[in-house]
């Protein structure tokens, strides 16, 4: 245990060091981050929604300030907040979205009839949540294995069937699994890769856990598609790197893992679904599309530093279209509404300084977020026939990815006269 004296001298120590000795390392490579992708100012954990009780108190807010590696190109933020503190008790469960089971089970039937999955396989999901997807190997009769830390969430899966192992994943749990004789025929994990911290150890474990010709797949958000079409309301604490394919490829590589194949999905505004291999497993040949994905990063410069200087501009010019249409909304008399409350309606309604002066409430179809408010703007969430009782003239969709849905689960705002309004990539009005 450090003295007194010792803690202030190294405490002196480290005030007269030059800036950039305590500048972020790369959570990847290890190279000094310098290079600022966006900064979007200080906001609190996405996930974290307010009782009453708490609206008085002091609320932690931390820097969303967004750096891209000059060496590997890895985008990514500091880990402010441990996992354990943001995951162990969440407030997300897939089940909730209609579109997103249907991805789920179309991806589980994809997967059984082109891997040959069987009551002999064992599929297993990393961060598996409330066994949204996992429910669909069940059925099937294939034996599968959740991987998910929040204790809250995990039980929702066992009452689908869903065996689920309440932990963190990395090299220790998957030693543990192998040890118990539990290796994957299929690994996967959808949208999970950019919560990781330790991207190290998760990937190493994933090398552990995977039998010699077994198959991970991993989906995530685009880099490509969140630069182009303005999403920065993707970039959230709970998040902590946002990838490339070129990055992906990097990360993956360095731990004995090929990626073999990669689609392009619309999902989360645009995701890849990677499939990777050991790297000593030549029963899946590298596709064309993996050849193709690499050579179009380049090209648009994916692998330059320069090409991320210019988001920051886009997301301060989308802000400020925001703001000017809901001022002039407000001046005329209008009445706004949101719809969700999702991470990245968070990160959008704290950077734009967005509250109840703007937004009267939003919804969700989420009981657990009923009766809470969002952090940092204090907005209410309410069930969704409030919309029905007060009528408003705007609903404001934040989880914008699900628009489609949304739109089609409240078409009777029409009836009224009311509108929807997109904010992402810029502000558009629904009719």
């Amino acid at each position: 245990m450090p003295t007194l004296d010792q803690l202030v001298n190294d405490s002196e120590s480290l005030a007269k060091m030059p800036p950039d000795s305590v500048q972020p390392l790369c959570r990847f490579c290890k190279t000094k981050l310098q290079h600022t992708f966006v900064d979007l100012g200080m906001s609190p954990l996405c996930e974290s929604y307010l009782d009453s009780a708490h609206l008085n108190q002091m609320e932690p807010f931390y820097p969303l300030h967004v750096y891209v590696c000059s060496n590997c190109f890895l985008v990514q933020l500091e880990a402010y907040v441990s996992p354990e503190h943001i995951f162990s008790d969440y407030a997300y469960f897939s089940s909730y979205s209609d579109s997103w089971l249907a991805h789920a089970k179309a991806y589980a039937s994809q997967m059984t009839d082109h891997f040959s999955l069987d009551n002999a396989s064992l599929v297993v999901e990393v961060a598996s949540n409330d066994g949204y997807l996992l429910q669909y190997f069940v059925q099937k009769g294939i034996p599968v294995l959740g991987i998910e830390p929040a204790g809250n969430v995990a039980p929702e899966a066992e009452k689908k069937g869903v065996a689920t192992l309440v932990r963190f994943f990395g090299t220790e749990t998957a030693r543990e699994l192998v040890a118990a004789g539990k290796q994957a025929d299929l690994l996967l994990g959808n949208n999970v890769l950019a919560q990781v911290p330790d991207l190290n150890d998760f990937v190493a474990g994933m090398k552990i856990l995977l039998k010699p010709h077994g198959v991970i797949t991993m989906e995530f958000p685009h880099l490509q598609r969140l630069m182009e079409e303005n999403q920065f309301d993707t970039i959230y604490h709970e998040h902590f790197s946002y990838f490339s394919f070129l990055a992906a490829g990097k990360i993956f590589a360095a731990h004995g893992l090929t990626l073999f194949d990669v689609e392009e999905l619309t999902t989360h505004g645009g995701s890849l679904r990677i499939f990777a291999r050991h790297a000593e497993d030549s029963s899946h040949a590298v596709t064309s599309r993996v050849r193709d994905l690499r050579e179009r990063e380049e090209k648009l410069g994916y692998a330059q530093v320069e090409t991320y200087s210019r988001f920051a501009d886009q997301v301060k010019e989308t802000k400020r279209k925001l703001l000017e249409f809901l001022i002039e909304a407000k001046r005329s008399g209008k009445k706004i509404a949101g719809y969700g409350a999702p991470g990245k309606g968070n990160t959008l309604l704290n950077y734009c300084s967005i509250r109840t002066d703007f937004i009267d409430y939003t919804v969700d179809r989420n009981p657990h977020k009923h009766g809470k408010f969002l952090p940092g703007t204090h907005i209410p969430i309410y069930p969704p026939d409030q919309i029905q009782r007060t009528r408003p003239d705007y609903l404001l969709i934040l989880p914008w990815n699900l628009k489609q849905e949304i739109m089609q689960q409240n078409a009777f705002i029409r009836d009224w006269g009311g509108k929807f309004v997109l904010p992402i990539p810029e502000v558009k009005v629904y009719s």
